[in-house]
């Protein structure tokens, strides 16, 4: 069946439906990503509609890109930055009835992998995230908007949960009762994160840090660019690289309920903190620097109290499967949480082995 998308919007970039073929692409669940193929020239491009139900304000995503696009135009021309193309209007976005359309670049002979498969694909991803974090660190973050307010603050995640197990019904909190004890076992966590927020910088971060959201060469696997920038806004450098050992550091998806399986691969934990290093270590400050492991337990718990408060208020919020879904994933991230626990000793070991190369 072919697709098609509104003809407002193809028009709004000089298309139509005569001149390109439609494919839909990505494994995202928020957005909607199509490949479009002009005809006859097969010049590409992607096409991303803005999910605004999660991004309640697509103009300031239009913004901050811009921005940022404009500081590494002037800054660093020879980076890759792959921002979203203008409409026949100058506008960074394509609006119809209410709905919000970007068509950017299509970066050819890349590939976004869905799952990693060697140390070196973590190696160059974290690379690519750092570099771009680094390439901003001039750039004044405040001028950026929180496209998603609070996403990554473990307050108002804890404080989300609290509101959950509150109104709960009791089959929910009898099903959950052990995920809930553990959730309040690591509060000590959020203790940690309260005093540590304040003593931390703010910087320009990407905040989806997932291996699909990087681009890396089709033939070799050499990092070439990130891409998929709604949550680029101000944060703290634990956001990223939290994401990335939550993402990165397990062979299995926070899917899988059989928890013997969730075991940290230490040598993409090596890679990813090597790659991240080699472009964020010279302007790390000390505190960041003592903050690397923090940084992972941080976004663990904090995935983990997201989806256990999913749970709690009858799965509303993530896409699930079967009943209980949200309340496997939450086991699933516990379990991942505790391994990074459990190994601190030799992961630390190896990030000030990577922070001595660095130094």
């Amino acid at each position: 069946m072919e697709l098609k998308i509104d003809e407002t919007i193809l028009e709004a970039y000089g298309l139509t439906h005569k001149n390109i073929n439609i494919q839909q692409i990505g494994s995202g669940h928020i957005n909607g990503t199509y490949l479009l193929t002009k005809k006859p020239s097969n010049e590409k491009f992607v096409l991303q509609y803005i999910n605004t139900n999660v991004f309640t304000n697509p103009q300031a995503i239009a913004n901050n890109i811009q921005a940022v696009a404009d500081f590494l135009n002037q800054q660093f021309p020879s980076y890759l930055f792959p921002a979203p193309l203008s409409t026949n209007n100058g506008e960074y976005m394509a609006v119809n009835n209410g709905s919000y359309w970007r068509l950017s670049p299509f970066v050819d002979d890349t590939v976004a992998l869905d799952t990693l498969s060697s140390p070196k694909q973590a190696y160059e991803a974290a690379k690519q995230f750092g570099k771009l974090s680094r390439l901003l660190d001039d750039f004044d973050s405040s001028k950026l908007q929180a496209t998603i307010v609070g996403f990554h603050d473990l307050a108002l995640r804890f404080e989300q949960f609290q509101t959950a197990l509150e109104n709960a019904n009791t089959t929910l909190k009898t099903q959950a009762a052990k995920e809930i004890e553990v959730a309040i076992g690591f509060q000590y966590l959020l203790n940690i994160y309260q005093e540590l927020k304040n003593h931390l910088p703010n910087r320009v971060m990407h905040h989806d840090t997932k291996i699909s959201n990087v681009l890396l060469n089709s033939a070799n696997y050499e990092g070439v660019c990130v891409i998929d920038l709604d949550t680029l806004m101000p944060g703290k450098f634990i956001s990223d690289l939290g994401d990335m050992m939550r993402t990165y550091l397990c062979e299995f998806s926070e899917n899988e309920t059989d928890l013997t399986k969730i075991k940290i691969r230490e040598d993409y934990f090596s890679a990813m903190i090597e790659g991240y290093l080699f472009e964020m270590g010279s302007i790390l400050t000390s505190r960041e620097k003592q903050a690397i492991l923090f940084s992972g337990k941080y976004i663990i718990y904090m995935q983990a109290l997201r989806f256990l408060s999913d749970y709690l208020n009858g799965s509303v919020y993530y896409p699930i499967h079967y009943p209980t879904q949200n309340l496997d994933r939450t086991r699933n991230q516990f379990k991942l949480l505790q391994e990074l626990v459990d190994n601190e000793e030799k992961l630390q070991h190896i990030i000030n082995q990577s922070l001595l190369k660095v130094n």
